[in-house]
């Protein structure tokens, strides 16, 4: 049985005219998905996400190396991947807003050529599952941002797709919302045997729904295994959340000695900082910079690793 995606050696380069030197967007990435596995791919802006998908998506085509999706070379086949995939982004604004929601599920399903009763029936179906029946036909105008991305979910799901490309589905959703989604996508993959190609900044998202899970950095795979087993890959060392007051200084830390890892957020009123450390002993050194700065340390607790740890200490930065 073929794999769902397989990518070897993929590079894809941006720019380089003139003599200027080329953006590396994807650097020989080796990769291979499995039919009817929910995989999650994590890395911050930049790391080279939505080059792969859009190059696994067939919408953009490699600089050298090779990349198969359902047992088809992106290059050449890409007539008979594109009826058997489909792909949602989160945040995106797509529809026609003189068209009711239920116009426009209609009119996408019949890109793929789905048959008519049968994609009224599916729509019917999953407004109704999604929660924006009462919604169905209105204008997309009119709806808000989070039922339109209901709406988005939706028409990608319509088609039955073989695989499917989640971008951020989730982006600027609420909780209810986000669970309704999180709960369909995982009783879809179960259910149907189908596969999905997971995109998020989430990582309870990503450590809820993703059977394994591939950090990319720089267009590079830096580790890639179950989340499960991503975490014991932090389990030696000593992990630590310190929340101070208002500390300008703050990032200077990620370079003091031993720290292996480093993430930190603010509201102006107080710093929540989170450690990846070689040994426990760091933390006196880390406690003295934030006393000699002027601020206060409010709390200080050892925590069991997270993915977040995992992608903090392979990263070196959080994923925000």
């Amino acid at each position: 049985m073929p794999f769902a995606i397989e990518t070897n050696e993929l590079v894809r380069t941006f720019g380089g005219a003139k003599g200027k030197k080329p953006l590396v967007a994807l650097d020989r990435l080796d990769l291979q998905v499995e039919e009817g596995e929910l995989f999650g791919l994590l890395g911050p802006n930049g790391a080279g996400k939505t080059t792969l998908i859009k190059i696994l998506a067939t919408l953009l085509l490699p600089t050298s190396g090779t990349a198969k999706v359902l047992g088809h070379d992106v290059e050449k086949d890409a007539q008979a991947i594109r009826p058997r995939i489909n792909m949602v982004s989160g945040g995106e604004t797509s529809g026609y807003g003189l068209l009711t929601v239920r116009e426009n599920l209609w009119m996408f399903s019949q890109f793929y050529g789905i048959p008519s009763e049968e994609a009224k029936k599916t729509i019917s179906e999953m407004v109704e599952l999604f929660g924006i029946a009462d919604k169905a036909d209105s204008k997309v105008r009119t709806i808000s941002t989070g039922q339109r991305q209901k709406m988005n979910v939706i028409r990608g799901f319509v088609t039955n797709p073989d695989l499917i490309f989640l971008d951020e589905p989730t982006l600027g959703l609420d909780v209810n919302a986000s669970m309704n989604i999180r709960g369909f996508i995982r009783k879809w993959v179960k259910g149907e045997g189908k596969t999905v190609l997971l995109t998020t900044h989430y990582m309870q998202e990503a450590e809820e729904l993703c059977d394994r899970l591939a950090i990319i950095d720089q267009g590079k795979i830096l580790a890639c295994d179950t989340p499960l087993r991503l975490k014991r890959m932090v389990a030696r060392d000593a992990t630590f959340t310190i929340t101070t007051s208002p500390c300008a200084c703050i990032g200077e830390i990620s370079s003091l000695p031993g720290v292996k890892g480093f993430s930190a957020k603010g509201d102006g009123s107080k710093e929540e900082v989170r450690f990846v450390l070689e040994d426990e002993a760091v933390i006196s050194d880390i406690i003295s910079f934030i006393t000699n700065k002027n601020a206060k340390v409010l709390s200080l607790a050892k925590t069991e690793p997270t993915l977040e740890d995992v992608f903090i200490q392979l990263v070196g930065r959080g994923l925000g």
